[in-house]
């Protein structure tokens, strides 16, 4: 299939490559060139526009940071919609607010081409390994249409209803997923503070009650788990600043649901001080530095 595919940030970009090995034809756009070459070299061709990318495509994906990148790439003067022809079904797969997914596929309605939302959840290493799981919102048909290529990178394609529940299921996870990496973070920062071995601490909390995703697959503290970002400075996963804005978009829907969200509200707050203590481009497992800096205070 002839697919453009835009927006190759550190989820994009294996996520694309993952369409290439799958046999895919691929039309890439993104301002970071050397992710272009990147691809490019992968065996991609360059789009100098979101326009261009669409023009000839077969499906559009766009995989972009928040609902603002989405709006202008599919609704301004050099965007998607201003090339791709009618009938072209079009995937979302960025984690913004409902209300944006809505309103951009209205915009594409009109002039006939289905979109469904589609984010992700697995992290880089599912991007990379082809893993992640998709949480689709869409109507049926388009859902079964779309399903075979989301397969070519992830492991579990997931209907979750209508336009707009496939953000929904995501907010909800991130929520949780923001919410854990501090509960874990605060466990083994107390842990080291009384002198146990992390590693031994660890092991504990992954074969007991306290097993979650945050510790067992991605624990924030250093020399735990050599794949996860703490063994790498906490560069390359997913930042800090995108879990503070996942957990915006949370408050946001729960403010208009009328919903309590009290272990939110605080996780929000914790990521909005990684933030402005500069650690937002660092993976939002950095976090456990928070609790660093109470216990080795200058």
């Amino acid at each position: 299939m002839q697919i453009a595919f835009i927006g190759l940030g550190n989820m994009g970009a294996p996520m694309a490559a993952n369409l290439l090995k799958a046999g895919h034809a691929l039309t890439v756009f993104d301002l970071d060139q050397n992710a272009v070459e990147g691809a490019v070299g992968a065996g991609a061709r360059a789009a100098a526009s979101p326009r261009e990318a669409a023009a000839e495509a077969e499906l559009v994906i766009t995989m972009l940071p928040a609902a603002a990148h989405v709006r202008t790439v599919y609704l301004g003067e050099h965007g998607v919609l201003a090339g791709v022809r009618p009938g072209v079904p079009l995937i979302d797969s960025s984690t913004i607010d409902p209300p944006t997914v809505r309103a951009v596929a209205e915009a594409a309605a009109l002039q006939g081409n289905p979109m469904a939302d589609a984010p992700v959840s697995g992290g880089t290493g599912g991007a990379q390994a082809g893993t992640l799981t998709f949480m689709v919102g869409a109507a049926g048909e388009l859902f079964e249409h779309i399903k075979p290529v989301l397969l070519g990178m992830g492991k579990n394609v997931v209907h979750c209803g209508g336009l707009g529940m496939g953000q929904v299921a995501k907010i909800c996870n991130n929520l949780l997923l923001g919410i854990s990496m501090m509960g874990v973070s605060e466990a083994m920062a107390l842990g080291a503070a009384l002198g146990i071995d992390a590693g031994v601490l660890a092991g504990i909390i992954n074969t007991s009650t306290g097993r979650c995703w945050s510790s067992e697959t991605y624990n924030p503290y250093p020399g735990v788990l050599p794949g996860a970002p703490a063994a790498r400075g906490y560069t390359g996963g997913f930042a800090a600043d995108l879990m503070l804005k996942d957990l915006g978009l949370a408050t946001e829907a729960a403010r208009q649901a009328r919903q309590p969200l009290w272990l939110g509200a605080l996780a929000q707050q914790l990521y909005q001080s990684m933030s402005q203590q500069g650690l937002g481009q660092l993976d939002f497992s950095a976090c456990v530095k928070l609790y660093e800096a109470q216990a080795n205070p200058s």
